[in-house]
């Protein structure tokens, strides 16, 4: 049930043992992942520290230990843990103001409420703005979005009303370059990531030079448990003092009704929540002495909240039970589950293809919005390689037939993406016939939450393809194109 990460560190790793031996039980384990199955959740990973060890590490095919993942808003608790180590060296401070950072690029005319605007006010999402920015719609900018901040209108008082943005984390990070002449990620990795042993971590950057703050943070999933787990600790890792305790107590200490801290979603008892789309958690349960991380693939605006928070406390109270009943029932429960999910998902043809699809196809698009011009499609037996040709070069995966083939592609897709481009990250691809005449492919960019489903469909001489994605924040499919073979 737990395994070393098959990418050796010579880092800090977490220390694993046995499930009964971290004090997990493995049977509320077993019906956690059956309670998940049943309700059609696709995890990804879980993993379970308790007691000083990993108990619990699963993941599911084709993700594994040591790949690292792009994290949605779970960035934002890091660029919190940033914001108190600037605190605690006098960078900055909470009561500062923002626009004192930025005075060469404030607006023409700065009224009153921006005025007010503090950092504080950034941590706590009371920026005062009436709506939500999210990082999808910024990542296609290519301006600064410092500018783009300025532009949005506040409609309530800064500090009286919670406004979930990413833009106030963009600010963040923004404000912590002013203060300190580094980038988020250059400024945490010799006080954070480097004494947390996390290595090979990348940071996005946006057009003016600032990470992001609130996303584009890529890491593996021990080092989401590893940050839990110092907090857990109150900031201390292997008896090093990391991160102010003072500042861990005030970053996760629930102010008002909406139970947000700064940049940490609070609990009713104690424990706190970093948090991404999609279905992306660090979850912190100090009462049990105990760190979850799940990643996975939900379809759904509120995710962790409203899905994998009460998955996890319908199996809290059993899972980190102190009676010391025989588990061997459940680590057999435990250990089919874990085969289930790391088993490699099998592609089966429903059919053989008509004879004259094998070889290679060109064909001339209609015009479509992605701005395509032309497909060609190499088939054998075993395998098939899709280029799609624009204005702006060619573009192509390769998929193997009845088998799954591991690469690289540049293939754009950033609309299907949550805005991330992913190109050159790794994808695993796989076809299979659905009909004589029908190729269905499915690419998995192991990267990410992103599962993309293309089905290209043959008649005679015309050929329609469709792009689906299994979760997005915006559309989940290409506008259909179609296409004529080439003389």
């Amino acid at each position: 049930m737990s395994k070393a990460a098959e990418q050796p560190r010579t880092g800090s790793i977490l220390a694993r043992v046995s499930p009964r031996e971290a004090g997990i039980s493995s049977n509320a384990v077993a019906a956690l992942l059956n309670d998940a199955r049943t309700r059609q959740l696709e995890l990804h990973d879980l993993l379970i520290y308790r007691r000083g060890a990993v108990g619990v590490e699963l993941y599911k095919w084709p993700y594994r230990a040591g790949q690292p993942r792009i994290m949605h808003s779970v960035a934002k608790s890091f660029t919190s843990a940033a914001i108190g180590l600037a605190l605690q060296e006098g960078a900055l401070h909470l009561d500062d103001k923002v626009i004192s950072f930025f005075p060469s690029e404030l607006p023409s005319v700065v009224d009153d409420k921006l005025a007010a605007m503090t950092v504080e006010d950034l941590l706590t999402m009371r920026t005062g703005q009436a709506a939500e920015t999210s990082g999808a719609r910024w990542r296609g900018l290519k301006t600064s979005w410092t500018a783009e901040f300025f532009k949005i209108p506040l409609a309530h008082p800064p500090g009286a009303t919670y406004v979930y943005t990413s833009a106030a984390s963009y600010m963040l990070s923004a404000i912590l370059t002013r203060a300190t002449g580094e980038t988020l990620h250059d400024y945490l990795r010799p006080r954070l990531f480097e004494p947390l042993g996390i290595e090979g971590e990348q940071w996005d950057l946006a057009p003016d030079g600032i990470n992001p703050g609130g996303n584009g943070l890529t890491c593996a999933p021990e080092d989401l448990l590893k940050f839990g787990v110092l907090y857990l600790h109150h900031g201390l890792w292997e008896g090093k003092r990391i991160l102010p305790a003072s500042w861990i107590e005030s970053a996760t200490c629930r102010r008002g009704a909406d139970g947000y801290g700064y940049h940490w979603v609070t609990g009713t008892h104690g424990e706190f929540f970093a948090m991404g789309l999609f279905g992306q958690l660090i979850g912190v349960f100090p009462g049990y002495d105990a760190v979850i991380v799940i990643n996975s693939a939900i379809q759904h605006i509120e995710a962790c909240s409203r899905i994998l928070i009460p998955l996890l406390q319908r199996h809290l109270a059993s899972m980190f039970h102190e009676t010391g009943i025989d588990e061997a029932d459940g680590d057999r429960a435990l250990s089919a589950a874990v085969a289930e999910l790391a088993a490699t998902e099998p592609l089966v043809s429903a059919a053989a293809p008509r004879p004259e699809l094998l070889g290679t196809r060109r064909y001339i698009l209609s015009p479509n919005v992605l701005r395509f011009q032309e497909l060609t499609i190499h088939i054998s037996e075993d395998a098939c390689t899709l280029q799609l040709r624009s204005e702006r070069g060619g573009y192509s995966i390769r998929s193997g037939i009845g088998h799954w083939i591991e690469g690289k592609t540049k293939l754009p897709g950033a609309r299907l993406h949550h805005g991330y481009a992913l190109e050159g990250t790794p994808a695993i691809a796989g076809a299979r016939w659905k009909s004589d005449s029908t190729l269905v492919m499915d690419w998995i960019f192991i990267a990410s939450v992103f599962r993309d489903q293309v089905v290209v469909h043959f008649d005679c001489d015309r050929m329609t393809l469709l792009r689906s994605v299994n979760v997005n924040s915006g559309a989940r499919a290409w506008p259909l194109l179609e296409g004529v073979l080439a003389e």
